[in-house]
């Protein structure tokens, strides 16, 4: 009888051994699909792509187009950053990664956007595309908008956060054109994407971005992560002149996608110019597949990709095969998501898009273009300066504490802490920006110095 139970328990081994060996070779032999873009963004031109146009989903770079949008409504005055936030029970019940805000509780537009960019708060982008869309799904038609605006034609969205959904889905070459945009549309709020840690009640929060301060140059832009798109991110760089945006979709870890990250800027930096302006460029259809989206709710946005390119997202957005335990976290976790498909070889598999999916020339013009129509008021590009700092903060001291003075001039101006120079030589020029003539500008400088604040007025 012993003998016997002996070999039942040997069997039983055997056969727990085997299924656990098919369960890992399964994780093992599934690799997200892997995409990458490096622009020259001085210039628009691209200095490196793999399947720059196939389409993957975006995760948390999702937020990039919910911060533009938010910035969009800055920038017009319609909303300011103090302006209070209402959290709804649909954007309180939004799942990981949040900031654990409440039904019925507030927070500031500012906060809203340090929350997303850190750590990528999905209960806060909720929160703020309710407020500016008056619905979520609504939000999501004016982002989708928004980036056919751009000259994102093959971009979806469905939601403000990245959350599965799966008919969200976006093309490396379109992360690239929106992190250019971003930059060149709102240098006056592209500072809060550098932001290193966050402090929200006693909750100090650190950025998922690990780039930010560890590599020269780095000011952002944002990290994504869900199984199914694999680890994302989008970088900008701006050093000595030169301008690089860099997204990488699809990474198989954390580490990975930072190394790889790394390996482009340093490769691809010294090719870039030091020269020319993405401001003139226009948009252009050449450089990229006709669109084949649109924006019109309840209608399939654009071709749906084999079940070998991407898994379809389910309630674990990519729940076949089921990778690692993080069910719905759409950003790294260092305790689980950044584990969660460690196990995957580090080459990715690329498929080519064939049939009824649209396939990029092969003589396509290999520029990067984008539209820099704004629908915000136009500026005048009077500023007015009123002192130059060691530091972005002290500068935004000086704006702030001049404003609080109660200049009328200055009510409809912006703040903007302006870097100049390198290294231990960089400074930051104080400037209130917005003003719509010279005349306003004179005005509100010639009240400034009546208060005691020294200032001048200029061109940008």
């Amino acid at each position: 009888m012993i003998r016997y139970m002996t070999r039942l328990s040997v069997a039983a081994l055997i056969a727990c051994a085997a299924s656990l060996s098919s369960t890992a070779t399964a994780q093992a032999a599934y690799s997200p699909p892997y995409a990458d873009i490096v622009v020259d963004a001085n210039t628009g031109k691209v200095l490196k792509s793999s399947d720059p146009d196939a389409l993957r989903y975006p995760a948390s770079l999702t937020k990039m187009m919910t911060l533009y949008l938010v910035f969009e409504e800055l920038q017009k005055g319609k909303i300011r950053l103090n302006t209070p936030i209402r959290v709804s029970a649909h954007a309180a019940s939004q799942k990981p990664s949040k900031l654990g805000v409440k039904a019925g509780q507030t927070f500031t537009v500012e906060q809203g956007i340090l929350a997303v960019v850190t750590r990528s708060a999905n209960d806060v982008a909720t929160a703020l595309g309710e407020a500016l869309g008056g619905s979520e799904s609504h939000f999501a038609e004016m982002m989708t908008a928004k980036a056919r605006s751009l000259g994102m034609t093959r971009t979806t969205y469905r939601n403000a956060n990245g959350l599965p959904n799966s008919q969200q889905k976006t093309t490396a070459r379109d992360q690239a054109r929106l992190g250019m945009a971003l930059y060149t549309h709102f240098p006056q709020y592209y500072h809060y994407f550098s932001a290193r840690r966050f402090v929200y009640g006693k909750q100090v929060i650190g950025s998922h971005n690990r780039l930010i301060g560890s590599v020269r140059g780095v000011d952002g832009i944002k990290t994504g992560f869900t199984n199914a798109s694999g680890f994302n991110l989008v970088s900008s760089v701006h050093i000595d002149g030169k301008s690089l945006v860099a997204v990488v979709l699809g990474g198989v870890s954390t580490p990975a996608r930072d190394n790889r990250m790394r390996q482009l800027i340093a490769t691809y930096l010294p090719q870039a110019s030091s020269r020319g302006n993405t401001r003139a460029l226009v948009a252009s259809q050449k450089s990229i597949p006709e669109p084949v989206a649109n924006a019109s709710r309840g209608s399939e946005p654009v071709p749906s990709l084999p079940m070998a390119d991407v898994p379809v997202p389910g309630a674990r957005y990519g729940s076949a095969p089921a990778l690692g335990e993080t069910a719905y976290a759409n950003d790294e976790d260092d305790s689980s998501a950044s584990k969660a498909i460690s196990t995957i070889a580090p080459t990715p598999k690329r498929r080519k898009m064939t049939g009824h999916h649209p396939v990029p020339p092969a003589n396509v013009d290999n520029t990067m273009t984008f539209s820099t129509k704004s629908e915000a008021k136009a500026e005048s590009g009077w500023t007015v300066q009123i002192g130059v700092a060691n530091s972005h903060s002290d500068a935004m001291d000086l704006l702030q504490r001049a404003k609080a003075k109660g200049h009328a001039g200055l009510k409809q101006a912006r703040p903007l802490a302006v870097a100049y120079g390198e290294g231990s030589s960089k400074v930051y020029r104080a400037r209130f920006i917005g003003f719509e003539d010279q005349q306003a500008a004179l005005n509100a400088c010639n009240s400034l110095k009546k208060s005691g604040v020294s200032c001048w007025a200029a061109m940008q």
